[in-house]
């Protein structure tokens, strides 16, 4: 199908690993692709290369791949220009530089590194906190260089008048001309500074609207003049708000986790980490849970709020509990299985498992917690909590005991609704309450005071372990 929206793009640093800020940057945009029938493009910014690693830009796609964001264009993929590294199209970035100093958008300045702290040095002296180039070289043409010297290539900013744009998320923003400098396009090196790197970027791979973090307020008028210089369409920029923690400070690991992939090892789902990351600055009415669906038909840029977002790990916790209850139980075994204890990972099959998740999921947060709650139906012996063991299995205990365990291997049906309907009966014949045999039966099963409902469990376990483990739970009852 032709794509016919917006074309977007993700660009992260390879420089460590992908905060969830980055990640949420990467959802709105590639939301706004599936919304728009638009194309979303990943662009790995590599320029850094003492702080790129390929373990990084390996991050990169793991998480990508994990939060099962497919992007149309970029490494791994292609597209008619792709991959894209921006250490792969140096000999491009030349090219545009060359074309802004021809036209007179920019020029080469040979000034040196130490005529250059001279100066920073002397306006500090002067009381300006602020080095301003002082633009030596801004007027100087090809009769003035200097034989193989370095120089960087500077932007000849206008000093008069203002550059703004609407934006689509903030609205209205205004620079005045004169904030503005003479910066630094391309290196001695021939390696792009970010404002220069990302604008030839995004005019080569005609992207129509930019959404990224607010702290790229500050670069959107120099990236302006840029697209300006180069006889470029102005694409749309949407600035979208910090990310914080509870206490308003900037989100750091004192928090909570960071990394998307410290939320997909604490057992998150990839789709309850994109929900809540969406409607950290973006809202929907009070609709707190969204299927991975629903937020590619719903979400808008008019709804993108202009603040600062909260992190809020309980919200956090019971949007993921929404999302894994709303799972089937055969659903789950493909994930809750490598959370399993090594010893038992292999043990049960899909469908003994699926079964045992339908016992707990409702009690569980996490995948991690799942794990740990079906765990009991899969150990022999199930790991025990003495103190549960030393209040529950004692000798005034093992009548009750034994005479469930003669009803039970009395029993042909072990579903769960026979095993209820039986039992009450049972129950009644021996002028019982359930109450008076459901915890001693409990901890001989489980080794746990707590577990799901009895009867349900029983369906789990099967008839030969229930009784195997009520003998056991008997032996230890009477000391």
């Amino acid at each position: 199908m032709t794509k016919t929206g917006d074309r977007v793009r993700f660009a992260p640093s390879p420089t460590g690993f992908l905060h969830i800020g980055g990640v949420r940057t990467a959802l709105y945009n590639w939301l706004w692709a599936k919304r728009t029938n638009g194309t979303f493009i990943l662009r790995i910014e590599d320029t850094d290369r003492e702080r790129s690693t390929q373990a990084s830009v390996q991050a990169i796609f793991d998480s990508m791949k994990w939060c099962e964001m497919d992007w149309d264009e970029g490494p791994l993929v292609g597209g008619p220009n792709g991959p894209y590294f921006q250490t792969e199209r140096l000999e491009l970035y030349k090219q545009f530089a060359d074309r802004l100093i021809d036209r007179g958008f920019a020029y080469r300045c040979y000034a040196t590194k130490e005529e250059l702290d001279a100066e920073r040095e002397r306006q500090k002296q002067s009381g300006n906190p602020y080095f301003k180039y002082p633009g030596w070289w801004r007027d100087k043409g090809p009769k003035d260089w200097p034989d193989s010297k370095p120089y960087v290539v500077r932007l000849k900013a206008p000093k008069s008048g203002s550059t703004g744009w609407n934006d689509v998320v903030k609205g209205r923003i205004d620079v005045p001309n004169d904030q503005q400098q003479d910066v630094v396009l391309v290196r001695g090196d021939g390696v792009p500074l970010y404002n220069f790197g990302a604008v030839v970027d995004d005019v080569t791979m005609g992207i129509t609207l930019v959404a990224r973090g607010d702290d790229h307020v500050v670069n959107t008028p120099v990236q302006i003049l840029l697209y300006e210089a180069l006889g470029a369409a102005v694409p749309k920029f949407a600035h979208l708000p910090m990310i914080l923690g509870q206490d308003g400070q900037k989100l750091s690991k004192r928090h909570a986790a960071v990394s998307v992939t410290e939320w997909r090892d604490a057992g998150y789902l990839p789709d309850a980490v994109l929900n809540y990351l969406a409607r950290l600055g973006w809202s929907h009415g009070d609709q707190e849970v969204f299927t991975r669906e629903e937020l590619c038909r719903l979400f808008d840029w008019e709804h993108c709020g202009s603040n600062a977002a909260k992190f809020d790990l309980k919200k956090f916790a019971f949007v993921q509990a929404s999302h894994l209850r709303a799972r089937s139980d055969a659903e789950l075994v493909e994930w809750v299985r490598p959370f399993l204890a090594e010893e038992i990972r292999g043990v049960p099959s899909d469908e003994h498992l699926a079964l045992a998740l339908g016992t707990v999921k409702t009690r569980a947060t996490t995948l991690v917690e799942a794990a740990q709650l079906v765990d009991f139906y899969f150990r022999e012996p199930p790991a025990e909590d003495e103190k549960a063991v030393a209040k529950f299995l004692v000798p005034e205990n093992v009548a009750h005991l034994e005479g469930l365990r003669v009803h039970f291997a009395a029993q042909s049906d072990f579903s769960r609704a026979a095993l209820e309907a039986a039992t009450t009966t049972w129950l009644a014949e021996k002028g019982l309450e359930l109450k008076h045999v459901a915890q001693p039966a409990r901890v001989a099963l489980t080794g746990k005071a707590q577990s799901p409902g009895l009867y349900e469990m029983l369906e789990v376990l099967g008839k030969e372990r229930t009784l195997a483990r009520l003998d056991r739970g008997i032996a230890r009852a009477r000391g």
